[in-house]
């Protein structure tokens, strides 16, 4: 007998949606083309929607203390003690912590992640698909009745189905340090520097995550090439500290590419998170956002699964989430001319940072982020 669904991508994403679904009643498998969890940690925190999703899944309390923190668009903060809504985000949470406690949960609930589990194509049938894999043991195949593919920016899911991906080609980009023992000035949101911006905050005990956009410098096409030294280099360049010495936890660099998905949905094939939008990192919304896809998705999902719910419910997803992904994006772009662009854009940053003291925009902004 053939699955619910297969959830491809055991990221946050991945994760979160095959636990809705596992809730939902449907017999769902996670397959994850790594072996193991990767420890990385690009995101370090989630937006206030993002927690309310956890917390209504009593998942918020498994984190313990967390620190709720201010916000900003582009740089230009907001006050969000004078807002009537509670907009504070929770800052200082790796994402291998929230993919650790999501993992706890969804295996709790009983649900199968298979890592080291490679999807390589699938073939859809009038009742469902059938996926090809390459596992550890060779390759096989799966059936299922919907496929989705949480399996980031460069999604094969995505690929397979032949969903185009348009948007923006990087115009800039950002290096990315975690480092150990560096005792660093804590730049919690930013802070424009001559030819760039500098960010450095304390991720956990002892460890310190660095961000720099040097306006002369660009990430390699193959992050394999990246070198501390560069990184540190620039860091020195721009701040006039040294942190050649520092014990170097991970590396890595970014860009501001923007790109999202022309359909969300086709067929028995469904995409989430990463694998619909890609932006420049601000303020959690990434992750954030794919959480929230997921929690959209999931008892649309298990509904249509489990007959109670008509098939075209589905395209209810992407009819309310792909709007949500543009306004993404166009957010995004708009904090990283506003954050990175140098002393030209001061001016505009001073007008920001006068609207941003009217109630009405600052509630605004805030719900943009």
């Amino acid at each position: 007998m053939s699955k619910g669904a297969i959830v491809v991508g055991a990221g946050p994403v991945g994760l979160m949606l095959a636990g809705e679904l596992r809730l939902g009643g449907v017999d769902v498998v996670v397959y994850e083309r790594l072996p193991a969890p990767s420890g990385e940690s690009r995101g370090v925190g989630f937006t206030r929607r993002a927690a309310e999703v956890f917390d209504q899944r009593g998942l918020l309390d498994r984190y313990g203390e967390v620190e709720w923190a201010q916000g900003h668009f582009g740089g230009v903060r907001i006050d969000f003690d004078r807002l009537r809504e509670n907009h504070f985000s929770v800052r200082g949470i790796p994402q291998s912590r929230t993919e650790e406690l999501l993992e706890e949960w969804v295996t709790g609930l009983g649900v199968p992640i298979l890592r080291g589990h490679e999807v390589t194509g699938f073939t859809e049938t009038a009742d469902g698909v059938v996926v090809a894999f390459e596992g550890p043991d060779g390759p096989g195949e799966d059936t299922a009745r919907y496929l989705v593919g949480c399996d980031g920016a460069r999604s094969v899911v995505r690929r397979l189905a032949g969903i185009d991906f348009p948007g923006w080609d990087a115009t800039r980009g950002m290096y990315m340090a975690d480092l150990v023992g560096a005792n660093i000035r804590r730049r919690p949101i930013g802070e424009q520097v001559p030819g760039g911006m500098v960010m450095s905050f304390n991720l956990q005990d002892g460890v310190d995550r660095i961000v720099i956009h040097d306006e002369n410098l660009r990430p390699p096409e193959d992050k394999s090439s990246l070198r501390f030294g560069e990184i540190a280099d620039a860091w020195q360049r721009m701040t006039g500290e040294s942190i050649h010495d520092a014990e170097v936890g991970w590396i890595s660099s970014f860009t501001d590419t923007t790109r999202q998905a022309a359909e969300y949905r086709r067929g028995r094939v469904l995409l989430v998170g990463d694998a619909t939008h890609i932006h420049m990192p601000a303020g959690a919304q990434g992750l954030s956002v794919g959480v929230q896809d997921a929690a959209n998705l999931g008892w649309k999902l298990a509904g249509v699964i489990n007959g109670w719910a008509p098939e075209g419910l589905l395209d209810t997803y992407h009819a309310e989430r792909h709007p949500v992904g543009q306004n993404l994006m166009r957010s995004t772009r708009a904090q990283t001319r506003l954050y990175l662009t140098g002393e030209e854009m001061e001016p505009l940053r001073a007008v920001m940072r006068e609207l941003v003291e009217i109630p009405e925009v600052a509630r605004h902004l805030a719900g943009q982020v």
